[in-house]
């Protein structure tokens, strides 16, 4: 999943646009997009819309609200159509537990969940989140962050490190996939967008949640390697095998660095992806 686009659960006319376009998974959202008044009536059309979806199609998750009342947007969604869960405002892994009765309730055996950490605590209490029940990967949710927080953050988004590092890490030692990097509001300069997604892909984000669809060619791009990118990650693995076979897991490569087996791993991995 490199590009991952929210989509307001109330707007069925951006639903089908999205459906057709380029983004690898879809977030349809019951939450922050959806007013409160809104909510029952919306969790109803969503619920019917994945009824409606064709085989051929985007993964679709669907961002529910915290606590009980996300329990009833998975009791009235859960069945065809729903590829995934993203839980708002997770704050621990007891929820995770709660959350994972009322799926096993309603059928969905195997759902995968991603938890999205959005408080102080939440970051903190990442290590015992990310092995919670059916959790796939973790994501940030820095608006919220920053808020609990109290910072502002600057250009280079400094203030942020520690709390996305963080994410990264409980993720990797939990054996989770890589998280996606987490939403910008920047959908006009691009090249700005381009620059905080790179700094992303850096400390071992490998995608990137969107909220405009202006923002995934961008995301698309950084996030896919290269063909020269994936003809050295190629030639490694070869140079490898034969060293192996030798008797020598080290090596010299091209460029004059030493080859062992952690970058091997990192080959590996990109050419997995």
């Amino acid at each position: 999943m490199r590009t991952a686009l929210y989509v307001p659960g109330d707007r069925p006319d951006l639903l089908a646009k999205a459906l057709g376009g380029t983004a690898d998974e879809l977030i349809v959202d019951l939450e922050d997009a959806v007013p409160v008044a809104a909510k029952e009536r919306t969790r109803r059309d969503v619920a019917a819309w994945l009824r409606t979806l064709p085989a051929r199609r985007p993964f679709v998750s669907v961002r529910i609200n915290p606590g009980e009342p996300g329990h009833a947007d998975v009791r009235e969604i859960a069945g065809p159509g729903l590829d995934g869960l993203c839980v708002a405002k997770t704050e621990s892994a007891a929820e995770l537990d709660a959350l994972d009765a009322v799926l096993t309730a309603a059928g969905a055996d195997g759902l995968p969940v991603v938890p999205l950490l959005e408080s102080a605590a939440a970051v903190l209490a990442a290590p015992a989140i990310a092995r919670a029940p059916r959790v796939v990967r973790l994501q940030l949710g820095e608006a919220d962050l920053t808020a609990d927080l109290g910072v502002t953050p600057g250009p280079d988004e400094s203030e942020l490190l520690w709390a996305r590092s963080q994410v990264v890490a409980a993720g990797a030692a939990a054996g989770l996939e890589p998280p996606i990097g987490p939403v910008s509001t920047e959908f006009r300069d691009l090249e700005a967008f381009r620059a905080t997604t790179l700094r992303l892909k850096r400390l071992g984000f490998h995608g990137r949640a969107c909220i405009h669809p202006a923002q995934l060619a961008v995301v698309a791009e950084v996030f896919t390697p290269t063909p020269a990118e994936l003809d050295r990650a190629r030639a490694l693995l070869a140079r490898y095998e034969t060293g192996l076979a030798a008797g020598s897991g080290v090596f010299v490569g091209d460029d004059g660095r030493m080859v062992d087996e952690a970058v091997i791993r990192a080959a590996r991995r990109l050419l997995a992806h």
